[in-house]
């Protein structure tokens, strides 16, 4: 053989390939990530918005009788809150689920893998989930607030 055929790899050259391939895996994680948190937030926004358009006139009559825009804001934002905190429910249902079924099918293979959840972490996630719904729901129920009771109840 010549000198050219001869790889020496040392412990800390794994390491730092594996570092670069975690690296890698980290980021589209968190692209796929950031498209779902967008995507849900769109969808979010949607409902809320058909929300207010079903519920036009329902807006003008609270409006007529005596709510303030600040009651009506916090119903439709406690609506969205409530979506969204459903809608992070069923992330962490998901993925708790999914990462059972790994651990299963990797035992099958002989490959033990040991899994583990923070409470402090899914009650981030959860809270997170919320204010994405918050967020995603302020422009709708902002507009509303703002309605008109005569025009509200004017609306068919």
């Amino acid at each position: 053989r010549n000198a050219e055929d001869i790889e020496v790899q040392t412990p800390a050259d794994l390491q730092e390939q594996f570092s670069n391939i975690i690296g890698v895996v980290s980021i589209i994680v968190i692209g796929i990530a950031a498209i779902s948190l967008v995507v849900g937030g769109i969808g979010i926004a949607n409902s809320m918005f058909t929300s207010v358009l079903e519920r036009t006139k329902e807006i003008g009559i609270m409006k007529a009788i005596g709510a303030r825009n600040s009651e009506i804001l916090s119903i439709f934002l406690a609506e969205a809150a409530i979506i969204g905190l459903f809608g992070g429910s069923i992330g962490i249902v998901l993925g708790i689920s999914i990462a059972y079924l790994i651990k299963l099918v990797a035992s099958l293979g002989g490959v033990i893998i040991n899994i583990s959840f923070q409470l402090n972490i899914v009650l981030f996630a959860l809270a997170f989930s919320m204010i994405i719904g918050i967020v995603s729901g302020l422009w709708p129920a902002v507009q509303a607030s703002k309605q008109k009771p005569i025009d509200s109840l004017r609306y068919e």
